[in-house]
């Protein structure tokens, strides 16, 4: 029987969840919280929808009972606080790092062979923390950020073109915020590069959208996404438990990958059954090899403070 667990039972997981039912990417699925009762609520609620939109995928919810969870094929993690008003980046550094351990030490309890996805903030140091935590090799614990990424980045394309966005194909590198990088050279429309279809000033002007596209929907709504943070999510997990053997921007750890050591970032990889199956190395140019560059140092930066508070 294929298993999921998605831990954290808030807007990003419970859309996780409910897309992984939707689409029967798993047999069942179980939804943790820490919160008493949400997790059995909206496991609940998805599964009354089962005879509405037809599907055979079971939910099942469990407050902090992560006994429910053992022999999961893949574990998502969206636990973990958002950044509220008067709180530093190292508090939130801290205080989800935490978090993140605490998950990680109980799934791995329970399901030691599961591949481990992160969506916690900030993701690439969650993304270390995790890996340090559960011991596993890195290719079995990665972040989810590039997908949603590259949803935005195709979803803008789409709409200055008018066009579908299941025609437009991109891919981006780097850190999960404003550091990113996109690649207009790799970027197409039903392999036409979008660089013949859109003049610069235009592209330029969606690439920058594209990183700060999170801070956009929290101006807008007063919180962090969640539709399309969950369905990528869901997406990682659907190529590993079918074995689809997918291209997506993924974060791990680089060891000399782009000439990168010791370093959580985004880059091309195939995810399978094995999870992370090859690490694609495009030919950068000088330009991108400096924004990655940028990038790198940013997320080193992070991790450092990471490194600091496990130090005292």
């Amino acid at each position: 029987m294929t298993k999921v667990t998605v831990v954290g039972a808030g807007n990003v997981g419970a859309t996780c969840a409910d897309v992984l039912a939707y689409r029967e990417i798993a047999e069942e699925i179980v939804l943790v919280d820490i919160k008493e009762g949400v997790a059995e609520g909206k496991a609940l609620d998805i599964w009354q929808k089962a005879p509405i939109n037809v599907y055979d995928s079971r939910t099942i919810g469990s407050t902090n009972d992560y006994s429910k969870t053992a022999g999961s094929d893949v574990v998502v993690i969206t636990s973990g606080l958002p950044r509220k008003p008067g709180m530093t980046r190292d508090d939130l550094i801290e205080t989800n790092a935490g978090i993140v351990k605490m998950v990680t030490e109980n799934v791995i309890k329970h399901s030691p062979d599961a591949i481990i996805i992160i969506v916690s903030n900030p993701l690439d140091v969650m993304t270390y923390q995790a890996h340090i935590t559960s011991k596993k090799p890195k290719t079995q614990v990665m972040g989810m950020a590039g997908i949603l990424d590259t949803a935005r980045y195709r979803a803008f394309l789409a709409e200055e073109l008018n066009i579908s966005p299941k025609e437009i194909q991109a891919i981006l590198m780097g850190g999960h915020g404003d550091t990113m990088v996109p690649l207009p050279r790799y970027t197409t429309v039903a392999g036409i590069p979008v660089t013949e279809l859109i003049a610069k000033d235009k592209l330029d002007a969606i690439i920058e959208r594209t990183k700060f596209g999170g801070g956009e929907l929290v101006k807008l709504m007063g919180t962090s996404a969640w539709y399309a943070p969950g369905s990528a999510a869901a997406q990682m997990v659907e190529s590993i438990v079918k074995n689809q053997k997918r291209v997506f921007p993924v974060c791990i750890k680089l060891d000399g990958e782009y000439g990168i050591d010791d370093c959580y970032l985004g880059v091309p990889v195939i995810l399978g059954k094995n999870g992370i199956e090859k690490v694609i190395e495009l030919d950068l140019n000088n330009e991108e090899k400096a924004l990655l560059e940028v990038s790198r140092t940013h997320v080193k930066e992070v991790m450092a403070v990471l490194d600091k508070l496990s130090a005292n």
